[in-house]
């Protein structure tokens, strides 16, 4: 899709998020979730993170070509080693800042994600960037990873709080590609894309004909930590 398109998706699933967490009690924002050590404050902050790597990679220059696509960027090597998960638990926390309530963290939160997706749309629609990990990246494309960043730890967001999924029907068909070309197989399945996110992320178990029927339609797996 393109850069203006994707950033769109990405406004729309976060605020998704913000518009479901600004309806849950302070007292709950303290639950535990999958993604340990992180209670539910301690993910937002690591969802708030993973956004801000936008814009200083931005700033930089721009690698003169991509070399790394959306699904190349989930593969296992060192960005998932446990020195940079412990910092990236530890940059999650410090951004959820125990001394602001879940409204202040909230407003910043959604502050953010408007400043960053304007300051992409204000990028060339062909524009190249460098991660964090070394890829160069279209801006598109690294966006697209930052939708799945969105939506995956909403998904886990939604379970820690025994809560509706918020996932927005535009961000799981963003994202479907980068699992399956064959976009009848979800629906073949009886899957919601709620249901295909858990399935290919390992958050909900698969049947054996589930699994039979993926391999067919040779989903693509993806290295998420």
């Amino acid at each position: 899709m393109t850069l203006e398109t994707t950033a769109r998706v990405l406004r729309a699933e976060a605020a998704a998020m913000v518009a479901a967490l600004r309806r849950v009690p302070d007292a709950e924002w303290s639950r535990p979730t999958r993604c340990a050590p992180w209670d539910v404050r301690g993910l937002l902050g690591h969802v708030h993170v993973v956004l801000g790597w936008l814009p200083p990679m931005l700033d930089d220059a721009a690698p003169p070509s991509p070399a790394v696509t959306a699904a190349g960027y989930y593969r296992p090597d060192g960005r998932f080693d446990p020195s940079t998960n412990a910092r990236r638990v530890a940059l999650g926390r410090d951004q959820a800042g125990e001394h602001r309530s879940p409204a202040q963290q909230l407003a910043a939160f959604d502050a953010h994600v408007v400043a960053v997706v304007a300051r992409c749309l204000r990028e060339p629609p062909d524009r190249v960037v460098r991660t964090r990990h070394g890829d160069a990246m279209l801006l598109a494309d690294f966006l697209t990873t930052r939708v799945l960043e969105v939506a995956v730890h909403g998904l886990d967001l939604a379970d820690a709080l025994a809560a509706q999924p918020w996932l927005t029907a535009a961000a799981a068909s963003h994202l479907r590609p980068l699992w399956l070309d064959d976009p009848t197989v979800p629906a073949a399945l009886g899957w919601d894309g709620a249901q295909m996110l858990r399935k290919v992320t390992g958050r909900a178990g698969l049947e054996p004909a589930e699994a039979v029927a993926l391999e067919a339609a040779g989903v693509r797996s993806l290295a998420l930590g």
